[in-house]
């Protein structure tokens, strides 16, 4: 390691593994942030299992539903940046302390909403304190790391970051089942409690020495508005119609904004995101790939869960077992995905693996509403196994391909890539669904030879079916049911296939991106 990369750090970058007492404790630091960011990734995909709940609970339409995921993806993506550098400038120690903390009360403030417009104001708070997270995460694994140590821990706290994510299906079946939906926000309490612990007592402050003395606050304004503008426009645009000319305003603005946002990050003096960065191709083909990957498989699995529960009928535990296949998968592939990509590099095996995802994804889009769970298990299987590799690999090229001294913003850019894209992949592909229920309900409906529905009733009727849900009520007579619960069901599967064939198309797209990447080089973690 050069002489600028001892410069960097000021507390400890070539601290020993081991030190007298519980302070700096290289693996024991790797437990704590562990513990800190285990939170943020659970709750991109905890809250998937809950939402059919919230929906019943709160009379929340799709709309609201997607934005119960989206506030907390956009928050956590927009702030990730300027999380690093407030890292770097006021010491990785606290700035991951006040996320703990943070995290923790928003997420008790969620399960003590009385609405869905609290639950989604509460859920941008928690994506802020999210964010702070995981920068200093990485901040603080390379103040206490060695050199020849550093790739283990950052691979290890990757796959944290993935089991979690695949693991928030199990845990929240399982605590909505037995304890309401409000405990998928409450289990953050005693974490966070437990990361505030262990940080006092084990984390040692990590800061850059020449620390950002200003913030880019132009660019943190314009970033949040070009992404609230995209993702408002498309998740509007099924409603307004995507060539009317409110959703082409909202799209035409965020293209407008985000030119507006390049140029000036040109002029900033500490921008929000250094576009040298993207000189490196592997580093910029990592970043788009992480978007795809995530786009792909977040948007998707948004709507499994709908399916498992309004389809087949299954309880949220039930579900989340069904997942289980995936989920297994990816904790067993992930550290098994990092052995391999340490030998031959991150190339092969991330192709590899989206090979299998988008082969994965072309079988869910043949599902039936009869279709067996060993077919589901099929599927899932294959696709868990292919995310492995890319969520690890995409990280080790992201991460390793920036210099040391922009290794907050690349750590920040790696998870808000992956938080952009789950965003804007439950939006599009929600879109879509809406689109798609839209085009064939009225001739399932006239087919069935049910009677016509008046305006009013036919929004009412295609806002439950978008979720899986028959549209039906005590009043309707019971000859009608399974008549109409038929026609919802057709409907959904039409709806659902189309966005998991889009989302093959995306992860093949990924996979294809990723023949972009190669080993990261010696030079690259010091200069």
């Amino acid at each position: 390691m050069n002489q600028s990369t001892s410069d960097e750090i000021r507390s400890g970058a070539h601290a020993p593994q081991r030190r007298s007492g519980l302070r700096g404790h290289a693996w024991l630091t790797l437990l704590t942030v562990a513990v800190g960011v285990m939170m943020v990734a659970l709750d991109g995909t905890i809250v998937a299992i809950a939402n059919p709940a919230l929906t019943q609970d709160f009379d929340a339409s799709l709309a609201d539903i997607q934005w119960v995921t989206n506030s907390y993806l956009l928050a956590l993506a927009v702030f990730l940046i300027t999380a690093g550098k407030i890292g770097d400038r006021y010491g990785h120690r606290n700035t991951f302390l006040v996320g703990a903390v943070g995290f923790a009360a928003s997420s008790a403030a969620i399960g003590s909403a009385d609405s869905i417009r609290e639950v989604i104001a509460f859920r941008v708070l928690q994506g802020l304190f999210g964010a702070l997270l995981q920068p200093a995460a990485l901040g603080l694994l390379r103040g206490v790391f060695p050199p020849d140590k550093l790739n283990m821990a950052i691979g290890i706290w990757g796959g944290v970051i993935g089991a979690s994510t695949a693991a928030g299906p199990i845990v929240g079946g399982l605590l909505v089942e037995h304890a309401g939906w409000e405990s998928v926000f409450f289990i953050n309490v005693p974490v966070g409690a437990a990361a505030l612990v262990l940080g006092l007592l084990i984390l040692r402050d990590v800061r850059v020495e020449n620390a950002v003395r200003s913030f880019d606050i132009g660019g943190i304004l314009l970033l949040s508005a070009a992404m609230f503008l995209l993702v408002w426009g498309v998740i509007k645009a099924p409603d307004w119609g995507w060539g009317e000319a409110s959703t082409l305003a909202f799209l035409l603005g965020a293209l407008l904004t985000g030119m507006i946002f390049t140029l000036w990050q040109t002029k900033a003096e500490e921008p929000l995101i250094p576009l040298n960065l993207f000189r490196a191709v592997s580093l910029s083909a990592g970043i788009i790939f992480m978007i795809l990957m995530s786009f792909s498989f977040l948007g998707a699995i948004f709507f499994v869960t709908f399916y498992l529960q309004n389809i087949h009928g299954m309880s949220p535990v039930e579900s989340g077992i069904n997942l289980l296949p995936m989920t297994g998968m990816m904790i067993v592939g992930s550290p098994i995905a990092g052995l391999i990509i340490g030998k031959i590099g991150p190339r092969l095996p991330i192709v590899g693996g989206m090979a299998l995802v988008t082969i994965s994804m072309i079988g869910l889009s043949t599902l039936k509403t009869d279709s067996g769970t060993g077919t589901l298990s099929l599927w899932f299987v294959l696709m868990g196994l292919g995310l492995s590799p890319g969520m690890v690999g995409a990280t080790e090229v992201i991460v390793g391909h920036a210099p040391l001294k922009l290794s907050g913003v690349a750590g920040g850019m790696q998870q808000a890539a992956m938080q952009v894209g789950g965003s804007l992949g439950t939006a599009v592909l929600g879109a879509l669904m809406a689109a798609k229920v839209d085009d064939v309900l009225p001739g399932n409906w006239a087919k069935a030879g049910l009677p016509p529905l008046e305006p009013t009733q036919y929004e009412q009727v295609k806002q439950a079916i978008q979720v899986g849900a028959a549209p039906v009520t005590e009043d309707t007579p019971s000859q009608a049911i399974p008549v109409i619960t038929q026609v919802a069901h057709d409907s959904f599967m039409a709806g659902m296939n189309l966005t998991f064939g889009v989302s093959a198309v995306i992860a093949a797209a990924a996979g294809a991106l990723a023949m972009l990447t190669r080993r990261r080089s010696t030079s690259a973690t010091g200069s």
